[in-house]
């Protein structure tokens, strides 16, 4: 089953659709709630649909839905995608395994979506999942994919849809092997200014060596999302659904490796936070965020270095952000989309320094102006931690700004867009990453009392970073 359709450079979902109705072994069922049935309708117009499918439904009214799949809190949702997978998967099985299971690799295909709606001013997006089989008989293996719809009228949101759904469904059965190629693959026909994918889950016995993380940065890399969001146990999670009804509390950084500093950071960050927000401080979420530049190595991504970062910073029970957002307002931007509630930025004085440096507004009609209007625009509040320069202590109180925005600095500061927090251990902001890294390589034991000592034993024990057991100090 796995050269039926190979040999195109990018076929139409045309096309597509007319293999996996010619491939004799492939027999399933569709089940589609919110954008009507696009997926399973390209089946039905291409010709030859009797070859695949063996059922097609979708239950909008929500008591329908749940006599079928149970109740559920939200609808467009994983839980619910899953809930449909489960029933429609072991449905088609139990009735038609007895009579054609020897020959035919069974599948469930299902999505639920919430598409644009009439008033218009509703996040499109969707869940997209199917369990298969990879031979007759088989264990069944699964693929989930969750979208942003991008199209601003209905009728060209489900087009796209049924687009995807054609792509993830002849992907799956004929280039599952090739995590880059089905990647490449999600979007043919379409563009990501009509779709973002921005999550991609692989399972199955058959799939042990995929890495979903590697396989959402993929996703990142090849310009099909803006973001990846992973968990401290390393699972690849949907931002919005994480962030969804949650306070943010966001570091930027390259944690290359996560040192002291950083974590007294975003510590005495939660401490503020929790002082002001009380009740709310248990819900929020801490991000330790990385653009996506920060990991290239010569235009490529080292991921043996990408995955030490994400360990080690899973290892402190973080949870880790790569985005392709320089801009602080695109990423706040972003950031709301997923939640309404507090965002708050935990940054030191050298980065504050560069957000308030006027050349990397140079694309933007109106400037540093525009963009701090973005920035905070979206309920966004700076948290400054102190840091120690040749020039002495810097604070957000005493932080030197070019004398034409010091009434810009001043304005935000008693808005309280910019608050101060102090250092709640002392001497931690001594070095930088980069620096820890270079003593590090250099074999400088001094490395070790920069980072935590579970960080430290972690980079000597896996040798991360280059770390070599040979260096001068063990000696």
């Amino acid at each position: 089953m796995g050269t039926q359709g190979t040999g195109m450079r990018k076929s139409t979902t045309y096309a597509k659709a007319v293999a996996i109705n010619l491939d004799p072994n492939i027999y399933g069922t569709f089940a589609e709630i919110g954008a009507a049935q696009e997926t399973a309708r390209w089946f039905f117009r291409v010709g030859g649909a009797a070859g695949t499918i063996a059922k097609t439904m979708s239950a909008y009214d929500m008591t329908f839905s749940d006599a079928i799949y149970g109740t559920s809190k939200r609808y467009v949702s994983r839980d619910r995608l899953r809930t449909m997978l489960d029933h429609e998967y072991a449905l088609l099985v139990s009735r038609l395994e007895p009579s054609r299971g020897s020959a035919t690799c069974f599948f469930a295909f299902a999505n639920t979506v919430a598409a644009r709606s009439y008033q218009g001013n509703n996040e499109s997006h969707g869940w997209l999942g199917m369990r298969f089989q990879r031979e007759p008989g088989g264990v069944p293996h699964q693929i989930i994919l969750h979208v942003r719809m991008l199209d601003r009228e209905n009728l060209q949101q489900q087009e796209a849809l049924g687009i995807v759904g054609v792509n993830l469904l002849h992907a799956a059965f004929y280039h599952a092997d090739d995590p880059e190629h089905f990647v490449c693959m999600l979007l043919d026909d379409l563009s990501p200014d009509r779709i973002e994918a921005d999550l991609l889950l692989f399972s199955g016995p058959g799939f042990v060596d995929v890495d979903n993380r590697l396989l959402n940065l993929l996703l990142l890399q090849k310009g099909l999302t803006r973001s990846i969001v992973i968990s401290p146990d390393g699972e690849v999670l949907q931002a919005a659904d994480h962030l969804y009804k949650r306070p943010v509390l966001l570091e930027r950084g390259n944690f290359r490796p996560v040192t002291r500093v950083n974590l007294d950071m975003m510590h005495s960050a939660r401490k503020a936070f929790t002082a002001i927000a009380h009740e709310k401080a248990g819900q929020a979420v801490e991000i330790m965020e990385i653009t996506l530049s920060n990991l290239l190595n010569e235009d490529a991504v080292d991921t043996a270095d990408f995955l030490a970062r994400i360990e080690l910073l899973g290892m402190l029970g973080k949870t880790v952000m790569i985005s392709h957002y320089a801009e602080f307002h695109r990423l706040t931007a972003y950031l709301r989309v997923c939640t309404k509630e507090e965002i708050v930025i935990v940054l030191g004085a050298g980065l504050l320094r560069e957000l308030f440096n006027e050349k990397y507004y140079a694309n933007l009609e109106g400037g540093i102006l525009e963009s701090f209007g973005r920035l905070f625009k979206q309920g966004v509040v700076l948290y400054v931690y102190p840091t120690i320069t040749e020039q002495g202590h810097i604070t957000a109180e005493n932080f030197p700004v070019e004398p034409h925005l010091e009434h810009l600095y001043n304005h935000l500061k008693s808005n309280g867009f910019i608050h101060a927090i102090p250092a709640e251990q002392s001497g931690t902001n001594a070095i930088a990453s980069r620096e820890v890294l270079s003593r590090l390589r250099a074999g400088d034991a001094s490395w070790e009392s920069f980072v935590a000592p579970e960080v430290a034993r972690q980079i000597k024990a896996r040798q991360y970073f280059g770390y070599r057991h040979t260096t001068s100090h063990e000696q």
